[in-house]
């Protein structure tokens, strides 16, 4: 059930947090059913609703730089990191500070735990109003599309999810930035919203680039089929087919325009959105995804596309 975020709505989802239950809530990238990174009862739920992988691991959500600490190892490095990028699309990949059992499930039994501080004011409320870290893949059925609104989510998961916040869409529309930060040399496990080209000038340093192992995830979002519609994909396009449903990239026609100015920062925050579109219409059973430039935000994309296209 959809309510609106308002304080009061936001307390009694902590609460529900806090008994062992699930909670759906608006971040800056898209949507997450959320639970106590602590409880596997409450995790368990997720994966259930969601229908995931259980070998596939979720992002732990933290309203306090300080709480890093409290279960990953960290240094300079990654303090430097996140006091850049924090709040925002940047999730880490950390060797976990112990064994602790309770987090055996949200890490998906794995030594290293990812995890991300949110850019949105009604995610960290709700954070701190729960009291622990929120683990949270998005809040849709897997495989399926990325939710951007409440309603995207009340689509996909019906009445599975008792508390669905609602505070409008979300600004960056595609899921964070992952980098694995716990070796000396760091490595892009999943292009998201901050760029690679933005964090190796930060950094000084290149980053390697993996696509990891879809059998074996070492992080969310590694799976070779994912963001699916239900309609068959192709991408890189220039001339669509006449059954397929056109979504553009710059000066062309088509049915959906991603961007008609060729700004790669609006085509990523436009795109679960078109794809829920063109799944929704029932002229054409088919979609076709222009060709996006391989650089900048544009990564993120064709990674989404990709896995959305995959047979």
């Amino acid at each position: 059930m959809i309510f609106k975020a308002t304080k009061e709505n936001i307390t009694n989802a902590g609460e529900l947090i806090k008994a062992g239950d699930v909670v759906a809530f608006p971040t800056e990238t898209v949507y997450g059913l959320g639970a106590s990174a602590y409880n596997p009862q409450a995790i368990a739920k997720i994966y259930a609703i969601k229908n995931r992988p259980h070998f596939n691991p979720l992002i732990s959500h933290i309203a306090e730089v300080d709480f890093l600490k409290e279960y990953a190892i960290v240094d300079e490095r990654v303090l430097a990191l996140a006091k850049k990028f924090w709040p925002g699309p940047l999730t880490f990949i950390l060797k976990r500070k112990d064994d602790n059992p309770a987090l055996d499930l949200a890490c998906a039994g794995l030594k290293k735990i990812s995890v991300r501080m949110p850019n949105h004011p009604v995610a960290l409320d709700l954070i701190r109003a729960a009291g622990v870290p929120i683990v949270a893949p998005s809040a849709n059925k897997s495989q399926t599309i990325s939710p951007t609104t409440a309603q995207h989510v009340q689509a996909s998961l019906g009445d599975a999810v008792p508390m669905i916040l609602d505070a409008g869409a979300c600004n960056v529309g595609v899921e964070s930035t992952i980098i694995d930060v716990s070796e000396k040399q760091i490595v892009l496990l999943r292009a998201g919203g901050i760029a690679l080209e933005t964090l190796e000038e930060f950094l000084g340093e290149k980053i390697l680039i993996s696509d990891g192992n879809p059998n074996k995830p070492s992080s969310p979002g590694q799976m070779l089929r994912h963001y699916a519609p239900k309609y068959e994909t192709r991408i890189n396009v220039e001339h669509p087919a006449p059954d397929e449903f056109y979504i553009g990239f710059g000066d062309m026609d088509c049915d959906l325009n991603l961007s008609p100015t060729g700004d790669l920062q609006e085509a990523t925050a436009n795109l679960f959105q078109m794809m829920h579109l063109a799944e929704e219409q029932t002229k054409k059973h088919k979609i076709a995804i222009a060709p996006i430039p391989n650089i900048g935000l544009g990564r993120a994309i064709n990674d989404r596309i990709k896995r959305a296209s995959y047979k």
